[in-house]
């Protein structure tokens, strides 16, 4: 292995992890009075009231749906009779309505945050890292779901490359060569996911509310 794909495929979802525990339980232990989303319902709910929902609860089930795409084995889904076409159609559709839901939520957010003087005051430069961070996941995912899954003529199937190698995290023997065999746009969208992680712990997404 080269030291750029220890360093992007060990070391960096390492650290992320790392960052992710250690920067909740610093916050809490350093800053339980601010231990919170540093809501500004007061300052404004109008938008709040079905932006925030919107994109709290699509972003929880695109989350779950990456949880679970990448946890089950191929093995297992074609163990039980679900085919890769049907299986491919099914994760997709589901990922475009929570994708959707997200997106309306999060734009809503971000007019919100963009026209209201007073809300557009407590935003941080970790909040505006953090709503890049997300604007590209979202972006690169939309653009995964449709473009290389729905309407592709051949869709790529991560689960033979990617999900090897997040699965191999996890019992600590990175699965190197899967990720690096894998389509770039689903590389860059892996470590992009995982700066994500690592600095979530300082945004005012800390807490969903």
């Amino acid at each position: 292995m080269s030291t750029s794909s220890i360093l992007l495929w060990v070391i960096v979802p390492y650290a992320a992890m790392a960052t992710f525990v250690v920067g909740h339980w610093w916050r809490y232990r350093t800053d339980q009075f601010g231990w919170t989303s540093g809501s500004t319902q007061l300052l404004e709910r109008k938008v709040l009231g079905w932006a925030s929902p919107a994109f709290h609860y699509g972003a929880l089930a695109a989350i779950g749906g990456h949880v679970v795409g990448l946890l089950i084995p191929k093995s297992l889904t074609e163990a039980v009779g679900l085919s890769e076409h049907t299986y491919r159609w099914f994760s997709a559709v589901a990922g475009a309505i929570a994708g959707a839901v997200c997106v309306v939520g999060f734009v809503g957010l971000v007019y919100r945050r963009s026209t209201n003087l007073r809300v557009r005051r407590t935003t941080s430069r970790t909040d505006l890292g953090t709503y890049l961070l997300i604007t590209v996941l979202i972006g690169l995912g939309c653009y995964m779901t449709f473009a290389r899954n729905l309407l592709a003529s051949s869709p790529y199937d991560y689960r033979e490359s990617v999900s090897l190698w997040w699965r191999s995290l996890f019992y600590l023997d990175p699965d190197v060569a899967a990720v690096e065999h894998a389509s770039t746009v689903y590389q860059v969208h892996a470590i992009i996911a995982w700066g994500f992680w690592a600095l979530l712990p300082f945004s005012r997404l800390v807490v969903l509310r």
